[in-house]
């Protein structure tokens, strides 16, 4: 089966992606004040925003934010999501074109995505639209794969099924992400974050992905029994907890 490109990877799961991916802790944004001056003046480009999930955590703080998305279904889910923050706009852009003017914004966060960039093209473009002093803050949503049997289960049924989840999971962000800020120095911070999914959430998370089989896949009916069984042998009152860290790296560009 054909790998679709990192632009194009999520069209067939929009909906999936908005109502089962996870958000972030509060503890994010909070890090950001006290550490990096992230204020409700704050402009701030949200790189391969998707739909829009902590987009809506820095509209919510007040800050002014360009949504930048290059899939064009991410991109539509987003707008629908956000409509209601008159200081959202939506940008059809890449992390290395994003089409924004110089020295245009104080921060740029890239939340869940760095791993599809090319870095070094991006470093480029981050440093060419950020006002002087500007932060880059890089952030994902990091599962726990070994605390406890169900995320041990979980784990296994993705190696199992999975089409190239060893090759985009992200823990292979961090190797790259020091590289990306070299010559300065970032900073980083983890925070917990549980996900609690009754069965039909645990399904929507796991469809989420995009290294996962979709309907018509051969593996796609075993896939989703091995994941009934691995949540009736989990659950407690009909739900799970997915756990996760919150990982933050943050930082100034030479």
């Amino acid at each position: 089966m054909p790998i679709a490109p990192p632009t194009e990877r999520f069209s067939s799961r929009v909906e999936n992606y908005v109502r089962f991916r996870p958000s972030y802790p509060s503890g994010v944004l909070d890090l950001l004040k006290a550490e990096c001056g992230l204020a409700p003046g704050s402009v701030v480009a949200d790189v391969a925003s998707g739909t829009g999930i902590f987009t809506k955590l820095l509209l919510e703080n007040g800050n002014r934010v360009f949504g930048v998305e290059p899939n064009e279904s991410m991109r539509r889910a987003g707008e629908e999501y956000l409509a209601s923050f008159p200081a959202f706009t939506t940008v059809a852009g890449t992390a290395e074109a994003t089409t924004l003017a110089d020295r245009r914004v104080d921060f740029v966060t890239v939340a869940q995505a760095a791993h599809w960039f090319d870095l070094s093209k991006t470093r480029q473009e981050f440093a060419r639209i950020l006002k002087p002093g500007g932060w880059v803050v890089m952030l994902w949503n990091e599962r726990l794969v070994d605390s406890d049997p169900f995320h041990r289960e979980y784990e296994k049924l993705l190696l199992d099924y999975a089409i190239d989840y060893k090759e985009v999971r992200h823990e292979k962000t961090t190797a790259v992400i020091h590289e990306f800020f070299s010559p300065c120095q970032c900073q980083f911070r983890s925070f917990p974050n549980i996900q609690r999914l009754d069965y039909a959430g645990l399904e929507g998370r796991l469809l989420s992905s995009s290294y996962m089989p979709s309907a018509g896949h051969a593996n796609y009916q075993p896939m989703l029994q091995d994941l009934k069984r691995i949540f009736e042998s989990g659950q407690s009152n009909a739900k799970i907890a997915m756990a996760y860290n919150t990982l933050v790296y943050y930082g100034r560009l030479a």
